[in-house]
Order: structure tokens, then sequence, then C-alpha cells
């Protein structure tokens, strides 16, 4: 019996932030938009429904207004006190930085001049934003979190007239004798069926919840490492492309890992429920020690927005893939906990010995190191910021290992302890695409005739490392690109 087939001019595969800026692009293109979701209906969204950053350009006052309701210019005053203006030279500058200057040029250079007329589009689309909290860099947060932004994602689209499919896994693209894509074929509760399409564009995550790739790419050990995510973003859509000869691009041996709560689930749904009390992001003011009571990295060799995810790797290569972060009773006195440490997993103790013997850490190595660490904190150092946005310098001195910033001693009762371990987030590896048109390049060197690709499905712009927030403003920024150029590709072919 032949497969039934349903025709569209832009069929969308996957439903995050990245996927919906596509719809949305398309159906304002005047496009008939299809979506096709792995997912059911409760669990769409991906991994965006469960973030709450994301970090764009601005100048200034101005720049904000349109973005927000509610907000009086005295509140963004005190915003833009808190944390002035981000370029696009500053954006430049932060992602080369962290990246080791490693990132795609020509993606990088559409994702910072892009970034905030995609910020007055969705906000033109009826999204709006609120203040961020003190504990990150970015200035604003979605309203409602992911989860709100993606609720409002899928309400426009479904008042547009876009057809969703849930629990519909794509499984193969469809060509015709020319190369072109044509559509995908995906598996659905009454069988297989073939979705049609003039443009199709793959926004479907990366492989981070799929063992098997993880081991391949990203090495040994990180097969058996949980997914501070969905369980659904298992690169179908990288391996369906690289099958008709996509090219591949960036760097598929490293990913977003960041340090979670020792009892961080194996994956998170549903796509509701957010995963943020489970995040440990207070490395840079502790000093993270192993097992054998050894320090294993700079905890503050910058700001925290900018060294959460790549810990998760230095945490993964630790014995037992575990780590603690330790302070005193200082940090309790200064007030630097964020609210979610107060469900953490924890231990406390008078003295470092019993500290250590609780966790079952090597107690003469911790006591070493931890006396060490102290003495190397010289007396004339800056002042301690106590504002996580600001780097202060107060670094040690003399050790082989040294901590950048926010050093202080641990010294004074009760001492605290927090065990941690990796938690991914996504992968940096995905699919070459035209930064202009988001359209995918063949291994030949020419683009694939009506397919594009966004969001963690465009590799290029990560590489070992990631700013907070900068995944949803891409998934954006090229969700759009992809949405504009598809409806346009799916306009000149023949009705």
């Amino acid at each position: 019996m032949a497969e039934a087939t349903i025709h569209y001019d832009v069929l969308v595969v996957g439903t995050g932030n990245a996927a919906c800026c596509a719809a949305l692009a398309a159906v304002e293109g005047k496009a008939r938009v299809g979506i096709l979701e792995k997912a059911a209906k409760r669990d769409r969204g991906g991994n965006s429904a469960l973030t709450g950053h994301i970090r764009f350009v601005f100048n200034g006052i101005e720049d904000l207004r349109p973005l927000v309701k509610n907000t009086s210019d005295a509140e963004l005053r005190a915003l833009l006190e808190r944390l002035p203006q981000r370029t696009e030279a500053d954006a430049w500058d932060e992602v080369m930085r962290v990246t080791d200057n490693q990132s795609d040029q020509e993606m990088l250079q559409v994702h910072v001049t892009e970034s905030l007329k995609t910020m007055h589009w969705l906000a033109a689309m009826g999204h709006d934003w609120v203040p961020g909290s003190q504990w990150n860099e970015n200035i604003l947060n979605p309203n409602g979190g992911g989860f709100g932004l993606q609720q409002r994602h899928c309400t426009l689209l479904e008042k547009a007239g876009a057809v969703f499919h849930y629990d519909s896994p794509a499984v193969g693209l469809v060509q015709d004798a020319t190369g072109r894509v044509t559509g995908v074929r995906a598996l659905t509760a009454e069988g297989y069926k073939v979705f049609s399409a003039k443009a199709v564009v793959l926004a479907c995550g990366s492989f981070e919840a799929n063992p098997e790739m993880r081991a391949r790419y990203l090495g040994p050990g990180w097969d058996m490492v949980r997914v501070r995510g969905v369980p659904f973003n298992t690169g179908d859509g990288l391996r369906m492309a690289l099958d008709i000869g996509a090219m591949p691009h960036g760097s598929w041996s490293s990913c977003h890992a960041s340090p979670q709560d020792i009892n961080l689930p194996p994956f998170t749904v549903p796509s509701a429920a957010m995963h943020a009390d489970k995040n440990r992001y207070m490395h840079p003011y502790s000093i993270m020690v192993n097992m054998r009571g050894e320090r294993f990295v700079d905890e503050a060799d910058d700001l925290r927005g900018k060294t959460y995810a790549k810990m998760g790797r230095a945490i993964l290569a630790q014995p037992g893939g575990v780590a603690f972060q330790v302070l005193d009773a200082k940090a309790r006195n200064m007030n630097l906990y964020p609210p979610n440490y107060a469900k953490a997993t924890t231990a406390r103790a008078d003295t470092l010995e019993k500290l250590a013997e609780q966790l079952d850490i090597n107690v003469p190595n911790f006591v070493r190191t931890v006396r060490e660490f102290n003495a190397a904190i010289p007396a004339n150092l800056p002042p301690f910021s106590r504002n996580p946005v600001v780097l202060d310098g107060r670094s040690t001195q003399g050790l082989t290992l040294p901590k950048s910033n926010y050093s202080m001693t641990v010294e004074e009762p009760p001492f605290e302890a927090w065990p941690v371990r990796c938690g991914m987030t996504f992968t940096f590896g995905g699919l070459r695409t035209e930064a202009k048109t988001a359209q995918v390049q063949h291994v030949a060197g020419w683009p694939i005739a009506g397919l594009y690709a966004a969001g963690e499905m465009a590799g290029g712009l990560w590489v070992g490392n990631y700013a907070s927030g900068s995944g949803m403003m891409a998934g954006a920024t090229f969700g759009r690109i992809a949405g504009i150029h598809a409806a346009t590709a799916a306009h000149q072919q023949p009705r």
C-alpha cells in the first residue's frame, strides 16, 4: 500500500526556538507551513523550553524599550548600571574569547549583526522580556522563561494556520532526481508518511541524547553522561542530512556541559519542568576538588556565564566523574549562594577533615590542597566582588594551577561542599550552512537545493565553550533566516 503524502510549502522539523522562528518567518512569507515533532504535544519545545536566558547586542535604553512591558525607564537604567550595553564589538570579542578564536567568522558576523533586529522582530510578533536576575550577564530574559517563549511561539503558529504533527519522528529526507530535497519521511501513529514540501528546515537539535553518538564523537565516558535536557535530541536530523551528502561543520568533539547537582536525573520531561534547580554554578567562588582532594581547574578564569559550559568536561575527566565545590562560612555571610542552592545535595562540617570524610575525599590531600590554596592568596588583593558579572582580579600567586578571580580563603567553619557531576546540554558539531541564507551545503561544495538548517544543527559558532544565552539568540536569528529563505525558495517552485 502506498504511503500517505501530506503537502506543504515549507516543512520544519522540530519545535524548539529555532524551529518555531523558522516557521514564523515562513508563515510571514505567505508559505503553507507544516511542523514535524518527535515528542508528544506536552513535551514540545525541546531544550528551548527548559532555558531562561537570551544574549543579544544592544547599545542602550532605546534598544531595550521595544522588548519590555510594565518596566519603567528607571528600572531599565538600573539594569544598565548593573550590566552596560553589549555592542556588536563586545559580542564578537566574547564569542571569540570563549572559543579560543575558533568560531566560524561568517556565522559569527551574522549572529552579531542580526541579533538586535531579531529581538525586535520577536517583540513585534508579541513576545516580551523581563529584567534578568543578578546571577547572570543577560540583561533581559524571556517572560515566563524558555517555556513561556515556546508556548507563545506555538500559539502564534497555531493562530497563523501552521499545522503541527506530534509523535511523528522524521526518519529520512526525500529527494527528486536532481537532488533537490522535496520532503521528509516520518513515522506516525498511522505508520510511515511522506510529508512533501518545496523547502525543508531542519531544526531538531543535536545528538546529546544519543549515547552511541556521544561516545563516537566526544570520546570515552561521554556515553554515560546525564542529559541536562529532553531525551528527544538523538541526532536524527544530522543523520538524515549526512546521509544525502551534507557537509559536517564545527566542533563535533565538544559540547555544552556544565556543573550539575550529583542527583541530576537522566533527562528532563515534561518540558514545563525547569532544570535550573540542578544548576551548580558556584564554581567561580569555590575551590573545586576531585575525590583525590586535588584542584583540577582554574575555577574563575572568566565570568560564570563564559565558563560554566566548559566545566562539565573538566569534571567528567575526574575519578568517577565527580567533583566538589568547597566554600567556608564567608560565602554564607556574604549571601553569595543563588536561591537554587537551597535544594542542593550538600555536606557540612566544622573541620576540613570531617568534611572530607563525609564525602570519601582523600583527607590528607584535601587538607593540604586547602592550606596551600589559602597560603597562595596575597594580602594586598583588590576587594572581593560580590557582583557575578564583574571580574575582581583576586588571583592566587605561586600555585601551579592558579585561580584567577574571586579567590578567598577557605578557613572559617562551618565548611560546605557540593558534589557535582557533568550535565550535558547540547553538542557543538553540526552542518555547514551558508551564513546569510541558512542553506545546507553539500560535501561537493554546492548548496543542497530545498534544505535549510538552524539552531543546534547549524555547526561552527561554538567550539569547546559557550557564553550563556547565546544558543537561544543564534537559534532565533538563524531560524528566522532559514524561514525567510525557505519560503522564498518555495514560492519559486512550480505550483
